[in-house]
């Protein structure tokens, strides 16, 4: 039986690959045996490597259409197609909605719907006219699957992207296919920026029911999952990667055994 999660011969493309999660799932394609590119506003110091290879980088400002059309045509001349997308360039600082400015929005909305959307679209372009097809990802959030507070345009944002790979995997299937991942909470080197110290994070990592934050490996496990044949039958879905989720606030401040 061949090995389904080996990816020799493959091309994949991995939106804010450099650092993060990112990073993390350009690795996991490296060492499986793929052509990597990674993209980004500013080429960072070491490139995402693996197996003795490294992924090549492709500069574009993502939120911007024009420059998404030049980076996916770069990809394919460089590594002569496009099997993979994985749109994970996203994020937001934490900012109260009364006083977030319409920029501000615009721009966390931009950047974790409206790119993906401009992403997909160009590499669907490349995808359609291969045999093969190919299979784009989208890494979306758990806050776009409950309230977000202190960052209401990145949940927003994120609601609109599972609804959006449902959309575009009806549309073009059957050689695409599309399925999105919310991932829970990660643990990335910008960890002590949402949770604190080291304590904070543990802290944060009981309250989940396996005990600890996510890793980046564990994102990139889903992603080779959703890209390879294992899931050929497999489109529009959204994978819930959370640990369990978030224990209910009810459990810590009720006074009877829940239990019982």
């Amino acid at each position: 039986m061949s090995n389904a999660l080996d990816f020799t011969g493959r091309v994949a493309l991995v939106t804010g690959g450099s650092r993060g999660i990112g990073r993390g799932i350009a690795e996991a394609f490296l060492a499986a045996g793929a052509d990597v590119a990674v993209c980004g506003r500013k080429e960072p110091d070491e490139l995402p490597n693996a197996a003795g290879k490294s992924a090549i980088f492709v500069g574009a400002d993502v939120r911007d259409a024009e420059q998404v059309e030049k980076m996916v045509s770069e990809v394919v001349e460089r590594l002569g197609r496009l099997d993979i997308l994985v749109n994970n360039a996203g994020g937001a600082p934490f900012t109260e909605a009364a006083t977030a400015s319409p920029r501000f929005s615009e721009k966390i909305i931009q950047l974790n719907l409206m790119a993906a959307l401009h992403c997909a679209q160009q590499a669907n372009r490349v995808m359609q006219g291969q045999d093969t097809g190919g299979s784009i990802i989208n890494i979306t959030s758990v806050s776009g699957m409950r309230p977000s507070p202190g960052t209401a345009a990145y949940g927003a944002a994120k609601a609109g992207l599972i609804n959006l790979t449902g959309t575009l995997a009806i549309e073009w299937a059957p050689r695409v296919r599309l399925n999105s991942i919310s991932a829970g909470l990660i643990r990335t080197e910008q960890a002590h920026l949402h949770y604190g110290d080291e304590e904070g994070i543990a802290s944060v990592a009981g309250t989940v029911p396996l005990q600890r934050l996510g890793t980046p490996e564990d994102v990139a496990g889903a992603c080779m999952f959703f890209a390879s044949s294992l899931s050929s039958y497999v489109t529009g879905a959204n994978l819930v990667l959370h640990g369990g989720g978030e224990t209910p606030a009810f459990l810590t401040a009720a006074t009877v055994n829940q239990g019982a």
